[in-house]
């Protein structure tokens, strides 16, 4: 099969797009998750930069509690937290981690160590940078094993992990940065050491640096690139095909060849959007889907269902000034039966309050205040500030 010449079957209108997306990212009522696990393989894998946002997404597609949340992610341990596509830190299935580990992870994690070693070089801490990664992250593995730390626990049992570094000296997004998280990002991006226990809340990203197989009872067994590329591709077309070439490139932070000969393994199906750009959807998927019944939802700072696209014209709009950053970072959302149409923000006394981007329709007024009594409830106080919160959203809370 060419990816290069697509010969679409069928045109993919972006009302089946959003109807779709109420389907498999289980958001329509009727399409909910009945578990946590569930809940995170409906988009493939949550956003977990923001760790609230793994509790957030998933109880807004499976109505999880907290504590469900907890269990799948700590004590059945059936959600890991891996560093994997575009540096990003991810909740995902835990048997998809042999397909991220061969491909989306090995690839962040060659780019992070070769950028690490030249730094050590030029801030004079070590003549050989790439011998001086090995040693620090042997270093950090022998300390962890049997005994998960925080970063500040390894700084004060390991003295190279106090250093500081310049990074990108002389330019105007410098900085001088310590060089513990650097380390752990590569040991986290190879899969040795993971995100295990917090030391702190729901809401905070403070873990217990583990060593994997203390976590998971085994060690995984990443499989080779190419056959994770089509892990990967394969279920991505099935939670959100259909995409183009570049979406995919995209959302896997990988190259053209690498999406292209994924898109060949799977068998992808070639058809084309509204717009005419020719996308792709998974063999097993190619018939129309029939919308659900309208649905609301109130999805956290950089869902997936919000994220998971480059070209994100068919949900989201002209509203992107309002909802994403300026590094495209999208704040938290309400929705409307498959369109953004605003976001949310919390009182001081946790009350969720929906904030418009324009009129509402008349049938999503109730639906969303629904939505946002239930997240009240659901939170109980907690008043979640994500760094990512939207322009839209800031300017309402500013009054």
């Amino acid at each position: 099969m060419s990816t290069a010449d697509p010969r679409p079957l069928r045109t993919v209108r972006d009302a089946e797009r959003r109807a779709r997306l109420g389907v498999r990212h289980a958001l329509a009522a009727d399409h909910r998750a009945v578990t946590v696990e569930a809940a995170v393989a409906a988009t493939v894998c949550l956003h977990a930069t923001e760790p609230a946002s793994v509790f957030l997404s998933a109880h807004a597609r499976s109505g999880a509690s907290a504590d469900d949340v907890r269990r799948a992610l700590h004590d059945d341990r059936t959600v890991v937290l891996q560093l994997a596509m575009r540096r990003t830190v991810f909740a995902f299935p835990r048997d998809l981690l042999p397909a991220v580990l061969g491909s989306a992870a090995a690839r962040v994690a060659a780019q992070l160590s070769a950028r690490l070693a030249k730094e050590v070089e030029l801030n004079g801490l070590a003549d050989d940078g790439t011998a001086w990664l090995a040693e620090t992250c042997a270093a950090v593995r022998e300390r962890l094993r049997g005994a998960p730390a925080t970063t500040q626990q390894l700084r004060e049992a390991l003295p190279a992990l106090a250093l500081r570094i310049d990074r990108s000296p002389g330019k105007s997004y410098g900085a001088n940065v310590p060089i513990a998280p650097q380390v752990l990002g590569v040991l986290a991006a190879d899969g040795s050491v993971l995100r295990g226990a917090p030391a702190a809340g729901w809401k905070v990203s403070r873990p217990h640096w583990t060593i994997a197989e203390d976590w998971l009872g085994a060690p995984v067994a990443p499989v080779d690139p190419r056959a994770g590329y089509a892990e990967l591709v394969g279920r991505w077309l099935l939670r959100f095909g259909p995409g183009t070439e570049d979406d995919l490139v995209w959302w896997l932070g990988a190259t053209k060849g690498a999406v292209r000969h994924a898109l060949t393994d799977v068998g992808a199906v070639p058809v084309a959007l509204e717009d005419g750009a020719p996308a792709w959807l998974h063999p097993d998927d190619t018939a129309e889907v029939e919308a659900p019944a309208p649905w609301a939802a109130l999805l956290p700072a950089l869902d997936p269902t919000t994220m998971g696209w480059k070209g994100r014209v068919f949900h989201l709009g002209d509203l992107a000034p309002q909802l994403f950053d300026r590094n495209g970072n999208g704040g938290p959302t309400a929705w409307w039966d498959g369109r953004v149409v605003g976001g949310w923000t919390q009182q001081d006394d946790g009350t969720v309050v929906v904030v418009p981007a324009g009129t509402l329709p008349r049938a999503a007024r109730r639906p969303l205040a629904d939505e946002a009594e239930r997240l009240t409830a659901w939170l109980d106080g907690d008043v979640v500030r994500s760094i990512y919160q939207s322009p839209l959203a800031r300017a309402h809370d500013a009054g």
